[in-house]
Parts: C-alpha cells; structure tokens; sequence
C-alpha cells in the first residue's frame, strides 16, 4: 500500500530524515515509535503528501505521488488519505455531523450524499445522537471518535494518525486503540500511528522504529 525509497528531509542545516526505506502492506496497522526529535512525524506527514522529501520516492495505492503536484496533489490527498490529530482538530463552530461532512464537502460531493455517509459513520462510532452538539459540548472520547469518523468520510485507503490516544484518559485509550483494529476488519483501511503509547504499539502487527531519522 505504501512504498517509500531513500526519503531525505532536512529543516535548513538539520537532517531530520535520512534514507528511509519503508513498506507497508494494505490492511496493516502499523505503529512508528522513536524519541523526540527522531523524526516520527516529518515521517508521517511525508505520507500524508502534507511535506515533500527532499529526495526520494513515494508510491501510495500505485500512485507515485512524488510526481503529483498542485490540485492533482489535493485530489490524491482528499480521495486517498485520512488523518487523526492529537488534539481532535474539531472545527468549534460546527456540529460534530458537520465536521464529519468536511472532508466530503472539499471533495466536491453533493450534500445529501455527505449527510448520509457522515450519519452512518456516527452511528458506526456510537455518535449518532450527538450529531447536533457542538465540540465543546462532547467528551474527549467523543471528539476523538467524530475525528475518526471524520477521516473515514472519503473511504480513504490510508489511515494516519498522530499520537492519536495521546490526550485520552485511559479508557478512552483502550476503546479508540479496539476501535482501529475493527475498523481494520470492517472497512479495509490502512493504519499508520505514530504513538510514544507503548500499549497501543504492542498492540499493532508491527512496530517500526526511528532513531535519528534511520529506521533500526
């Protein structure tokens, strides 16, 4: 699902990505793990089609993306790709339905098709009579949940998240990590998490670690 070939990135004088070979296979759930400054999420959003490296190159559902550029780039992105943020990254001033038809409204669908597949996905996510609140009127939990629902609205390919459990309280932990794993099994997706929760990568089919932008 996802090939990367000698992915270099540096930040001015800092070489914070340096070489990276990766494979990952459609369907896995895959944790990356390292230290602090070690590169985990450049990883991640050079996935995300969000940074470009600065060499080499990378092949998502048979698509070179290295070569994709402009609204060809955004097209891929939007069709192909999710994302999970710590911090829930909820628009306030819209409901959690609303947030949830985002991605679909950017893609250009039509409004009852956005509505629909946004309700089923709250209803997958135990959400459905909370479609009407507002974030601030939602437990972490919750928002965390329509987050997920909201990266699922286009069926992308790929799933990435970034320390996606890091502000949950450890119920809400255990229930977003069995929550991966069955949208794995229902829905087909690729889960790639960047996480420093050992739990949750112990949990994965495979933990990938960086140290100093190198893959040990």
């Amino acid at each position: 699902m996802i090939h990367l070939h000698d992915i270099h990135k540096s930040f001015g004088p800092l070489e914070v990505l340096k070489g990276i070979d990766l494979h990952i296979g459609r369907e896995e759930v895959v944790s990356i793990v390292g230290p602090s400054g070690a590169g985990k999420t450049t990883l991640l959003q050079i996935m995300g089609t969000l940074y470009r490296p600065d060499r080499g190159t990378i092949e998502i559902a048979g698509n070179d993306v290295s070569r994709l550029s402009g609204n060809a780039l955004s097209r891929f992105r939007c069709e192909h790709l999710g994302f999970i943020f710590q911090f829930h990254q909820l628009l306030p001033e819209f409901t959690a339905l609303e947030n949830v038809m985002i991605p679909a409204m950017i893609a250009h669908r039509s409004k009852s098709d956005a509505k629909a597949r946004a309700l089923e996905l709250l209803q997958f996510m135990g959400l459905e009579d909370r479609a009407e609140h507002k974030p601030a009127e939602l437990s972490g939990g919750e928002k965390q949940r329509v987050a997920v629902a909201r990266a699922l609205m286009n069926k992308p390919d790929v799933v990435l998240a970034d320390e996606p459990s890091g502000s949950l309280d450890s119920h809400n932990k255990q229930e977003l990590h069995n929550l991966f794993f069955e949208l794995r099994e229902k829905m087909g997706q690729t889960f790639v998490i960047v996480t420093h929760d050992e739990e949750l990568a112990r949990t994965t089919d495979r933990t990938i670690h960086i140290v100093d932008g190198c893959v040990l």
